[in-house]
């Protein structure tokens, strides 16, 4: 019964949005002056609603602006092409080609083990040291890839503390530690630019619609939303601790040490691949910190592009290839190839996903070029009066909650440029809205089609739906409130527009 409603609701979406689209491109003048926008609307409804429906893939769906802009006179096909690719997309590329090197010589395990290891095993040690793990790696490596990762190390673990540890809710257990998997590669992916696939979509959204604003770069995001990420840290593992590793009433036996220990031994020594790639990654992210200047108030700390003779020239996409690239160039002593890193591995790149970027990048471009995000802004006009507080809360809601049955990516690639015309109308600060909007498309801890790392602790069986609603309800209302005033207060700060 829930596949045929699932099925029934899908395609009703699937098909309602398209008759709704065809209405609005061809019979709906919003501004007879301006009839793309009217076409533009209508090819904005089209990709949402497929999005939504996932009867044809995101990807696929994300490739239609190739088609209709050109088609209906919105943009040049020439045009629109060149958005699918840009100096973010080879920041994703760059990135995820390191993280593939990490897994592809486990790195990652011994990081976690190693994390866990270094917290104990009592029953708030070991949820701590879960998240910590969890939460570190997805800052660098995708959420999915984290979360598949984390799993089996945690059932691996959990399954032998069934059998030494006695009078204990051995479940309540497990589900809380696979929630902390799940919430912790979430709020950890917010951290970095490259943690989650919306912090990216942001910064080229933003740059598409305000080329003349000084550019979000990997070390000014990263000093804004950490603060964010480590709140909303601690907020889960207050929730989980309280909800059900208290109530699971179970304690580490001597064994308990002894299986983790075991597990890091298995490892054995860092390899020479392991050392290789660990130098990469660190010195990747040092770049990426040290790439821009930095500015604290009063206080400037130059960044190390300025010695090159065009430092604007110089991008952290251009920093991401040049990493990647230096994996190819390293011998190994172990690989078929004879090298770190080889383009069999490098072909797990998630397409699919690159392709869903440039579907949202040049739906911004369509929204900026046929002037609906400043329609939509002046319809609009009337919110002048309410408190941007209050506007940032309503957004956070929004978002939050829309995001729990979209995909994140597809929801902020579409409410993005919206809220680019809004604050343009407005005349405020397009971060105001625009950041509130991105980070809330990854609180998504209600439902498990609301995220990747939902759906694999979901896949275990060892979790139901409602454990995860009942969880992730009273999570989303936290990050509502942290989201909100963090963006206001500490945004304000950090990137430099004031509140009253």
């Amino acid at each position: 019964m829930n596949r045929v409603t699932s099925w029934t609701w899908r395609h009703i979406i699937h098909y309602f949005g398209l008759l709704l689209a065809i209405y609005f491109i061809f019979f709906v003048e919003l501004d007879p002056q301006n009839p793309s926008i009217s076409k533009t609307l209508g090819i904005a409804i089209w990709m949402a609603s497929w999005w939504v429906a996932e009867i044809v893939p995101l990807a696929i769906t994300s490739l239609l602006p190739i088609v209709l802009f050109p088609a209906f006179g919105i943009m040049h096909g020439r045009d629109v092409s060149s958005t699918y690719f840009n100096h973010v997309i080879f920041l994703f590329i760059g990135g995820f080609l390191v993280a593939l090197a990490i897994q592809k010589w486990e790195f990652h395990k011994r990081i976690a083990l190693r994390i866990i290891h270094l917290f104990g095993l009592s029953p708030g040690r070991i949820l701590f040291g879960m998240m910590a793990a969890t939460a570190f790696l997805s800052m660098w490596i995708s959420n999915t890839a984290t979360a598949m990762m984390m799993v089996p190390i945690l059932l691996a673990i959990a399954t032998q503390f069934d059998s030494i540890s006695t009078g204990s809710n051995y479940d309540k257990l497990v589900v809380g530690l696979l929630l902390a998997i799940a919430y912790s590669a979430s709020v950890g992916g917010l951290a970095t630019l490259v943690g989650t696939p919306p912090n990216l979509s942001f910064v080229r959204i933003y740059q598409i619609y305000f080329p003349e604003l000084t550019e979000i770069s990997f070390s000014q995001w990263f000093l804004f939303a950490l603060p964010i990420s480590i709140i909303l840290f601690c907020a889960v593992w207050l929730v989980l601790y309280r909800m059900y590793i208290v109530k699971s009433n179970w304690s580490p036996t001597a064994e308990s040490n002894t299986l983790v220990n075991k597990m890091i031994s298995n490892l054995g020594k860092m390899s020479f691949e392991e050392k290789a790639v660990a130098l990469v990654f660190v010195s990747m992210a040092l770049l990426w910190m040290t790439r821009a200047d930095i500015h604290l108030g009063q206080v400037r700390i130059p960044g190390w592009s300025g010695f090159f003779g065009h430092p604007s020239y110089i991008n952290d996409g251009t920093v991401a290839i040049a990493m990647a690239t230096l994996l190819f160039l390293i011998p190994s002593r172990r690989s078929e190839s004879g090298y770190i890193m080889d383009w069999k591995t490098a072909e797990d790149i998630p397409w699919a996903i690159i392709l869903l970027f440039g579907g949202g990048f040049a739906l911004a471009s369509g929204f900026k070029e046929s002037g609906l995000s400043l329609w939509v802004g002046e319809q609009l006009g009337g919110l002048s009066s309410v408190h941007p507080i209050i506007m940032v809360l309503g957004i956070c809601v929004l978002v939050t909650f829309l995001t729990e049955l979209t995909s994140n990516t597809a929801t902020v690639e579409t409410i993005l440029p919206v809220l680019a015309g809004l604050a343009v109308s407005l005349d405020i600060n397009p971060l105001l809205l625009m950041i509130p909007a991105t980070l809330s498309s990854s609180l998504a801890f209600m439902l498990p089609v609301a995220t990747p790392p939902n759906a694999i602790i979901f896949g275990t069986n060892r979790i139901d739906v409602v454990q995860m609603v009942k969880t992730g309800f009273w999570l989303n209302l936290i990050g509502i409130v942290v989201v909100t005033l963090m963006c206001y207060y500490w945004g304000g700060w950090i990137f430099g527009f004031g509140v009253e």
